[in-house]
């Protein structure tokens, strides 16, 4: 499909001082300042950037569709990328495990999500890969390092979930035969591998600062993920860390940001008025200006509908939108994209300015989504 060559007309575009009646032209993938030949009325519709997601595992469903039923990821990026495109989302990074806890997130099925995404083609919107290492791992730096060189990978994320209060004393952490289940290992052999990741936490910091100085090398941007204390953050920002992923504390969202570090919260938290582990209101930290982009986590949906709540909940309709367009872009360098300003790429959604449903998605030029009436006006 080759990108439109389009004069919207008739809707309201956002831009840095909120919505404006005015045309909207795209060529060649990128917003024109050129009118077009062609004109579409979009009298009723609101045109926003396209949303871009920092952090997304809703595409695991598409992968393992139920337990042990993991397929070639090859054959679930269709169906990924339409979930993406109904939810206005043009650029997203799938967030996939590396861990110690197997099937679809162990080292083997992350080297083959990598390179399904590096071979897709045919694709419209833009979805990239961010790997989530368990640092733990001390065996698999190597591997993890090859892996980023091989597929181009430009976010790594730090992870850290073992159960580390529960194996320091001597206990089984809970939901250990679930996860056992999961990783086609049997509950006895799971405990015994995450006894003997335990013990190599003394030597995690040093090795993970060697990791992370040669990821920094390769312009690969670091995360932290689930920062508790100002300390966590900090000896993070130390090994070069550029963002904190989910802080789970103000304090430590505010080490961050004292560390001149960007901050994502996960929407779905926007949306449920508070963590469901008990952590701290990513609304909260929206609100004092502690959040640069919010990311759907597990659930695609969230990241428009945590926009829309802030917004009318009160907050700049601009300033909302940020957190889920220009925020993310700017986190991830994606220079090329997150605003509706001449010469970044038309990616944009549609939304229908009574329901706010999305209606169409739009990236790099070419249609991801179209339904109901715009559709009509679009093919007529």
């Amino acid at each position: 499909m080759e990108a439109l060559k389009l004069t919207f007309q008739g809707g309201q575009v956002l831009g840095p001082d909120g919505f404006a009646s005015r045309a909207l032209n795209i060529a060649d993938g990128q917003i024109s300042d050129a009118p077009q030949p062609r004109v579409l009325d979009v009298s009723g519709y609101l045109i926003l950037p396209g949303i871009v997601d920092f952090h997304g595992d809703g595409f695991e469903r598409h992968v393992a569709p139920r337990r042990g039923a993991v397929v070639d990821p090859r054959d679930g990026l269709v169906a990924i990328e339409a979930e993406l495109a109904a939810n206005g989302i043009t650029t997203a990074m799938l967030a996939q495990f590396y861990s110690w806890e197997g099937g679809m997130r162990g080292p083997e099925f992350a080297a083959k999500m990598a390179a399904a995404l590096q071979e897709a083609t045919g694709g419209i919107c833009d979805m990239r890969l961010q790997l989530r290492f368990e640092v733990n791992l001390l065996d698999h730096y190597a591997q993890v390092l090859a892996l980023v060189a091989r597929h181009d990978i430009r976010c790594v994320v730090f992870n850290d979930h073992l159960p580390h209060a529960a194996l320091a004393a001597g206990k089984r952490p809970p939901r250990l035969t679930g996860q056992a289940l999961k990783s086609g290992r049997s509950p006895d052999a799971h405990l015994a591998l995450l006894q003997r990741l335990h013990a190599n936490r003394p030597r995690v910091s040093a090795a993970l600062r060697d990791l992370a100085g040669k990821l920094r090398a390769k312009a690969v941007i670091l995360g932290s993920h689930d920062d508790n204390t100002v300390a966590d953050h900090r000896a993070m920002a130390d090994m070069g860390v550029c963002l904190a992923e989910f802080p789970e504390t103000e304090a430590a969202a505010r080490a961050a940001r004292a560390c001149g570090n960007g901050v994502v919260m996960g929407a779905p938290n926007v949306l449920r008025g508070g963590s469901h582990a008990g952590k701290v209101s990513a609304a909260d930290l929206v609100g004092q200006g502690l959040v640069d982009a919010l990311a759907s986590d597990y659930h695609y949906p969230a990241l428009l509908r945590a926009a829309l709540r802030l917004w009318q909940g009160g907050m700049a309709v601009e300033a909302a939108w940020a957190l889920i367009s220009s925020g993310p872009a700017h986190l991830l360098g994606l220079t090329d994209r997150g605003e509706i300003v001449t010469g970044k790429r038309a990616d944009l959604v549609l939304l229908d300015a009574r329901s706010h449903k999305v209606a169409a998605t739009i990236a790099g030029g070419r249609i991801a989504y179209l339904s109901g009436d715009i559709a009509g006006r679009v093919l007529s």
